[in-house]
């Protein structure tokens, strides 16, 4: 039963790696394929945004007045505001954070237990102890732990770049999603830059831009396919074997 789980888990192993790299092996010589332009809501994984809403508010036009009290400049609008408007998000990741952890714990007991006398009967205990014993000094133990540990990280991350977002759909309190992908080939390396997250009409500027971090449930990805990113993976069987081996 085992040789035959064991020939099974590898035939499995097998397959697996044959078929990635029967894909690889139809891909030799080939760029990298670009990925259709598809409506973002339609796509396989898409799912709508649901957050806490507050009450609908009617906002009523003020009489004789030409302004409205759902206008945010007195001009027509040029930023983001429907189903299917672009605007440009500017991502400039700069992060650095550096953590030390340093602890110590040490701990000692000791016990004894002796039994001098118990109405006579304590010299029957040698009846009972190995020869030898002594019924002043039954049971002598001590114990002693100590555990010391200490660990820092250390983290540098940049990232700067720009990226057009379209709006796939707007909340009930006026909030906006937005969702952007972006797909740059050179030579047979391709960089992808995808980005998902919920944003306020108000955050958006002038020049119809918004800032990464003015992004809530943000979600920002950069990686790439292609010969680099393939040769930098380890190979398939080694991160088989980093999953299995328990040492």
């Amino acid at each position: 039963m085992k040789k035959s789980k064991l020939l099974a888990t590898i035939s499995t192993v097998l397959l697996l790696s044959a078929c990635g790299a029967s894909d690889r092996l139809a891909n030799i010589g080939k760029a990298p394929e670009m990925s259709p332009i598809n409506n973002p809501a339609e796509t396989g994984g898409y799912t709508k945004v649901a957050m806490p809403m507050p009450a609908v508010k009617e906002v009523k036009p003020e009489k004789n007045s030409l302004w409205g009290g759902d206008k945010q400049t007195f001009f027509k609008d040029q930023r983001a505001n429907n189903v299917g408007d672009i605007l440009t998000v500017m991502i400039d990741i700069d992060d650095e954070a550096e953590l030390e952890n340093e602890s110590e714990r040490s701990r000692s007991a000791s016990e004894g237990v002796g039994l001098n006398s118990i109405l006579g009967f304590e010299t029957k205990l040698l009846d009972i102890l190995p020869e030898g014993a002594d019924n002043e000094n039954l049971v002598d133990a001590d114990s002693t732990s100590r555990s010391r540990g200490s660990g820092s990280t250390e983290r540098e991350e940049e990232v700067r770049m720009t990226l057009a977002a379209t709006v796939t759909q707007i909340l009930p309190n006026g909030n906006m999603v937005i969702q952007g992908r972006q797909e740059v080939r050179v030579n047979f390396e391709k960089r992808v830059l995808e980005l998902a997250g919920v944003i306020r009409p108000e955050d958006i500027l002038t020049d119809n831009t918004i800032s990464y971090d003015k992004i809530a449930e943000a979600r920002i990805s950069y990686g790439g396919k292609g010969q680099i990113t393939d040769v930098q993976q380890p190979r398939y069987g080694q991160q088989v074997y980093d999953v299995l081996f328990p040492f």
